[in-house]
């Protein structure tokens, strides 16, 4: 129980410096924003406290499967921490900040071509927005892109290397799966398997849709304003973070399904040999 708590206690100290990263790097944050990202940053460290502290199931699916949570966790927490320097270098440079601004200008010069995820988000800028803010778009979303591409790749390694989620022992459904109920609903492993395509078109397509939907919806909701620098970082870190986490929660479905069959698999054979000849 100790151990337990503990853990939820650092995750909740986490995901507070995850919500703080702007404020704490960016110049000119002002005091109704600070008070704001504290509101905000109490709930979500009571929140995780409530999920990770207790022994039954919450909301957060994949709870005792690691690294599922954390490698989501590092994304966004890279995405913003990247941004952040980013946009900090335009006020206060240092060699970190030029290092990130080079990186991530690279990135979103290279996949910034026609009909890219990239492009979408460059097409939501104003037509009278100046070529640097353009220029800060696009680098923010070719690092937001990029790592969250670089986590499912890395969720993909694990699953198919280092075997996950069985090297942790074994995989409880109950508590890692909290909305999935097995007994209704027809065959697990046919509705595991839906899941898990449904997961990875959505993780494909949502970098697409998204900004093409917010797009479209100009004069009903008005535009999306990227000129806020903490409104940038939030909105392209969620544009790239929620696709990605769709896509990993559609491989790790499929997994899960894929072990199903193996044990219905392996209890066939063993039945099969227990019968008399």
């Amino acid at each position: 129980m100790i151990s337990r708590l503990a853990g939820a206690l650092v995750r909740a100290v986490l995901v507070i410096l995850l919500i703080a990263t702007p404020s704490l790097l960016l110049p000119g944050v002002t005091s109704d924003v600070t008070q704001i990202v504290a509101l905000v940053s109490i709930f979500a460290a009571a929140l995780t406290i409530f999920e990770y502290a207790s022994t039954y199931p919450g909301l957060v699916e994949f709870r005792d499967a690691p690294p599922f949570n954390r490698l989501r966790f590092a994304s966004l927490f890279l995405t913003v921490f990247l941004i952040s320097l980013v946009v900090r270098g335009e006020a206060d440079t240092s060699t970190l900040t030029q290092m990130a601004a080079r990186v991530g200008t690279g990135i979103g010069e290279v996949i910034d071509f026609p009909y890219s995820p990239v492009r979408q988000i460059v097409l939501l800028t104003s037509g009278n927005t100046s070529f640097e803010h353009i220029e800060r778009v696009r680098t923010a979303a070719g690092i937001s892109y990029v790592v969250s591409m670089f986590s499912v790749l890395v969720f993909y390694y694990f699953i198919r290397v280092r075997d996950w989620p069985t090297r942790s022992g074994p995989f409880n459904v109950w508590i890692n799966l909290p909305t999935f109920d097995p007994t209704t609903g027809g065959d697990v492993v046919t509705r595991l398997e839906r899941d898990a395509r449904v997961n990875v078109g959505l993780g494909f397509l949502l970098p697409f849709l998204l900004p093409a939907v917010l797009k479209a919806t100009e004069s009903i909701f008005g535009s999306v304003s990227l000129d806020n620098p903490q409104t940038m970082i939030w909105i392209l870190a969620s544009w790239a973070f929620l696709p990605a986490s769709l896509f990993m929660r559609g491989l790790a479905m499929g997994r899960i399904a894929e072990l199903v069959e193996r044990k219905r698999r392996s209890h066939a054979r063993a039945a099969k040999r227990l019968q008399p000849a």
